[in-house]
C-alpha cells in the first residue's frame, strides 16, 4: 500500500488551462481595448507524407485570416476576430430607429419655470466577456522540409484546416571531384 499519492500529469492540467487562457482571465473594468489579443487553439499532427493543422477559429471569416511563410520551415497564421459590442440596452433594432432622432435635451417651459427632459442614458456594464477577440498570430515551426507550393487550408464551421506536404527527400548527392 502506498502512503503517498504519486500524482499524474492530468492534475496539472487545471494549471497548464489557467495559462493557457490568461487572457480570458484578464479583467479591463468594462473597457474593451483596440489592442486585444487571443490565441486559437491548434491540433498539429503528422502522417509520413504531410504535416496537418487543424484550429479553432469560431465566428471568424476567410477574409480575416492571413496563411504565410515566415521561412522555409515556420508557417504563420494571423487574423482578426472582431464582435460587435452594445454600449446601451437598446436591441440593434432601437438602435436602428433613433438615428434619425435629434438627441438633445427636451426643454419644455411652463410659465417661469423650465423642465429639461433628458433620456436616461442605461449603460450597462459585463460581468463576463469570455468571447475571444481581437488579432492573434501563431506560428508553426516544421522539423523538416515541407512543400511551400503545395499547402492547402479550409475553414469549415470554425474550424481552419491547413495541409502541408512533406518535402520530397532527396537521396544523398554525390559529388565527384574534379
Amino acid at each position: 500500500m502506498s502512503l503517498f499519492h504519486i500524482s499524474s500529469p492530468g492534475d496539472f492540467a487545471p494549471f497548464f488551462s489557467l495559462l493557457d487562457n490568461r487572457d480570458l482571465h484578464r479583467t479591463n473594468r468594462g473597457q474593451f481595448s483596440s489592442l486585444r489579443s487571443f490565441s486559437p487553439r491548434f491540433d498539429f499532427r503528422e502522417s509520413d507524407d504531410a504535416y496537418y493543422l487543424d484550429g479553432e477559429l469560431p465566428g471568424i471569416s476567410q477574409e480575416n485570416i492571413d496563411i504565410e511563410f515566415s521561412d522555409h520551415q515556420t508557417l504563420v497564421i494571423k487574423g482578426r476576430s472582431e464582435r460587435e459590442f452594445h454600449d446601451s440596452n437598446d436591441t440593434p433594432q432601437d438602435q436602428a430607429g433613433q438615428k434619425g432622432q435629434d438627441k438633445t435635451d427636451d426643454v419644455a417651459k411652463t410659465g417661469e419655470q423650465s423642465v429639461v427632459k433628458s433620456k436616461k442614458n442605461n449603460k450597462h456594464r459585463y460581468w463576463v466577456s469570455e468571447r475571444s477577440v481581437g488579432e492573434f498570430h501563431r506560428a508553426f515551426s516544421f522539423p523538416g522540409r515541407v512543400d511551400q507550393n503545395n499547402v492547402r487550408a479550409s475553414l469549415k464551421n470554425g474550424i481552419l484546416s491547413v495541409v502541408v506536404p512533406k518535402d520530397a527527400v532527396s537521396g544523398t548527392k554525390k559529388i565527384t571531384i574534379q
